[in-house]
C-alpha cells in the first residue's frame, strides 16, 4: 500500500509564511503544526486541513501527494 505525505512545508515557503503564522490563523498549537509540517502524524482532521486551505489559499490537492509503493 502507497502512503500519503503532506508538502505543507513547500506551500508554506511558496506564501511565506511561517510555522507561527500558520498555527495562529487555524487555531492549533505548534507544537501539532509542525507534526503535520514535517510528516510524523498518522491523521489529519478534514477541519484542520480545510483551515490550512484557507488560510494559505490552496486545495487539499497541493498539499497531500501520493506514493505508490515501489
Amino acid at each position: 500500500m502507497g502512503k500519503i505525505i503532506l508538502k505543507l512545508d513547500v506551500v508554506m515557503a511558496d506564501r511565506h509564511m511561517s510555522l507561527n503564522e500558520l498555527a495562529e490563523r487555524i487555531g492549533i498549537s505548534n507544537v501539532n503544526l509542525s507534526k503535520i509540517k514535517n510528516n510524523k502524524v498518522t491523521a489529519v482532521r478534514f477541519s484542520t486541513l480545510a483551515g490550512i486551505c484557507e488560510a494559505l489559499n490552496c486545495a487539499p490537492g497541493d498539499i497531500l501527494k501520493y506514493t505508490p509503493d515501489e
